[in-house]
């Protein structure tokens, strides 16, 4: 049996955070990985609230951040598209 109270590690999508930087949306990429480094730390500190919050709040940035990556991406090539048929 055990006695001692088992904690669950919270997910702190670092690796999204810094492809979402490099790749999608740099404001928002940098704001994930701030809030994935405090969940990291929190996760270490053994704060589940913190982390979780942290985490929860990471992987929203990461998701707009990524949207918004695509949506750029779209318009982009939409233009491009456009702007080489009109020749």
């Amino acid at each position: 049996m055990e006695t001692g109270q088992t904690r669950s590690v919270v997910p702190s999508y670092l690796g999204w955070s810094i492809f979402n930087t490099l790749c999608c949306c740099l404001p928002l990429g940098i704001a994930a990985i701030v809030c994935s480094c405090r969940a990291q730390n929190a996760n270490a500190a053994g704060d589940q609230a913190n982390a979780q919050d942290a985490s929860r709040t990471a992987k929203i940035l990461n998701v707009v951040g990524l949207v918004c990556g695509i949506i750029l991406l779209i318009i982009f090539i939409a233009l491009k598209a456009s702007g080489a048929s009109g020749h």
